[in-house]
């Protein structure tokens, strides 16, 4: 293993996953420079009528929204792992209390364009921190089109309107639910997810994004 590792450092030295610079070899995932550069986010959110409140690590701009993007659009899934040893720190820090982990799910097709669940990863990533499983609790049951190009929050709260159903309801029926996802802008992908999750039993809902838009 210790072999395999080397070979992969040599092979694609570790960078930061922010600005992209390589890592000193006493740094892991974000190198000291954006450690105090990037634009936090201090307080927890509430953009939405069907969850409690959402903890975002950071806002979504500049550097933080650029490594995002790569992960999501240009085959970054080893993102994964270091967002989701910045996501557990979160849940440490603010001692968030839940019950069952979960995510919330992308479309079939999106998924096969992108060959991965982004954030299926990063909730398995947190996961993998914490040591707990992750319980998928929703499908995604229509492809909807990117709340980007929706103009106002109506509409992205039309726009997800019954796009998702529960799955495995006995998991989480009576239990406190805390929902992973990539972005937090509006809130309405997280509220309509609450909204379906919390109608088949859930007894509350938290999310937990990597960053949120100034809103």
């Amino acid at each position: 293993m210790r072999l395999t590792a080397w070979f992969l450092d040599l092979l694609y030295p570790p960078k930061c996953i922010f600005c992209q610079k390589l890592l000193k070899e006493e740094q892991t995932d974000v190198c000291s420079a954006c450690v105090g550069d990037l634009p936090l986010c201090k307080q927890s959110v509430k953009r939405g009528e069907c969850y409690e409140i959402c903890y975002s690590a950071y806002y979504y701009e500049g550097r933080v929204q650029e490594s995002i993007l790569r992960y999501k659009f240009m085959q970054r899934s080893r993102y994964a792992a270091p967002y989701g040893r910045i996501l557990a720190m979160l849940i440490c820090r603010e001692r968030i209390e839940y019950d069952v982990l979960s995510y919330v799910p992308i479309s079939k097709q999106r998924q096969a364009q992108r060959g991965y669940s982004q954030t299926k990863l990063l909730a398995e990533a947190v996961g993998e921190e914490l040591r707990q499983p992750v319980v998928k609790t929703l499908d995604k049951v229509r492809d909807n089109a990117a709340q980007t190009k929706m103009k106002s929050a109506a509409a992205r709260k039309e726009n997800v309107k019954n796009a998702y159903r529960p799955v495995r309801t006995e998991q989480f029926a009576g239990k406190r639910v805390l929902l992973i996802d990539d972005v937090i802008t509006s809130g309405a992908t997280l509220s309509e997810c609450g909204r379906v999750l919390k109608a088949a039993g859930a007894k509350s809902v938290v999310c937990l994004t990597i960053a949120a838009t100034r809103y």
